[in-house]
């Protein structure tokens, strides 16, 4: 078992886990080893070489997902590793178990925990408890593994993301915070179009600034997109959020159609985690278009997450090693 994946009580003095819970957790450095690590495998799947080989992954789900659950399984699987898959009506957490003993079960089971929940306190406190890495696959503050996707699609399509323009048009959400996050680690600026009371927390808005973060608040859409080389939206009613609230009135403005995408530099990328409704955040020219990268964003899901749960360390990718061949160092670390 390499080094990233043993448990806590087999690596140093009781040495926690590395956790994939945020895009701020981490340097860029070690984001762009991840990312290469994605690339890598979707170039050239190891199908061969299966380096996750008797690594199980458990795919823990409190919010139903078609995207979160396929991608993770499918490239488990495709990289020779196992998921299992759970819902909080199978689990005894949905019958007051607590999260702090849930954890540490599962913690003796299997070598990694995803877990996608409407609570970020039941995020941090199954990654408190638990001996193995605790993945982010979604809360009510961030979706970092969609933001993984997003930056590894928009630098296949236009390369590098540092010093471009991003424009995010409606409701300043979860996936909108890990843009924020995002725009620090990988050195882009972002231009955020929201009603004022669905603004980000200025908290967040705050520290990206002071990390260095180019983040440009605006209620005007067309200001946001002006120039813009990718243009982003999300739903506007995520499946927490009230759908009696008048999110449509505040949201309508921000819809992202043909005139609004025209403000965009001419080669604009237009990306959506989905699922989308269209006529609603976007319209159907828009997504369906020849702009729109969509299908590629989603796919791209599938390459980069099996990559958290084993995320590359300085044991695995050393320092003076940029292009880190993160398959490489798995073998070489390995304990057959």
């Amino acid at each position: 078992m390499s080094a990233a994946l043993r448990r806590a009580e087999t690596v140093g003095e009781g040495a926690p886990p590395r956790h994939f819970l945020d895009l701020k957790d981490f340097d860029t450095k070690t984001l762009r080893q991840m990312l290469d690590a994605a690339s890598g495998f979707k170039r050239a799947p190891p199908l061969a070489a299966r380096p996750l080989a008797g690594k199980t992954l458990a795919l823990v789900f409190e919010k139903p997902s078609t995207r979160t659950r396929v991608s993770f399984e499918v490239g488990m699987r495709q990289l020779g590793g196992d998921v299992v898959v759970l819902s909080a009506r199978e689990m005894q957490s949905g019958r007051g178990e607590s999260v702090s003993d849930t954890a540490r079960v599962l913690s003796r089971y299997v070598d990694a925990i995803m877990l996608r929940t409407d609570r970020v306190s039941k995020l941090h406190e199954l990654a408190r408890h638990a001996t193995v890495p605790v993945i982010n696959g979604l809360t009510d503050t961030s979706h970092p593994c969609q933001l993984m996707a997003d930056v590894l699609t928009f630098e296949e399509h236009r390369g590098p993301i540092a010093g471009q323009v991003v424009a995010w048009c409606g409701d300043g959400n979860n996936v909108a915070r890990s843009w924020i996050e995002a725009a620090v680690r990988f050195g882009f600026t972002l231009r955020l179009a929201t009603p004022d009371a669905l603004r980000p927390p200025e908290e967040l808005v705050a520290w990206a600034r002071a990390q260095g973060g180019r983040i440009e608040l605006t209620d005007d859409p067309e200001a946001a997109v002006a120039g813009a080389r990718c243009v982003v939206t999300d739903a506007w009613v995520s499946m927490s959020d009230d759908p009696n609230a008048n999110r449509h009135n505040l949201l309508a403005p921000y819809r992202v159609d043909e005139r609004l995408m025209a403000n965009a530099k001419p080669d604009a990328i237009f990306m959506h985690c989905l699922p989308v409704k269209r006529g609603e955040e976007v319209t159907a020219g828009v997504i369906d278009g020849a702009q729109s990268v969509v299908w590629d964003e989603a796919e791209n899901r599938l390459h980069v997450q099996p990559v958290f749960g084993f995320v590359p360390d300085d044991r695995l990718c050393p320092v003076n090693d940029t292009r880190c061949d993160f398959l490489a160092a798995l073998d070489r670390q390995a304990v057959h």
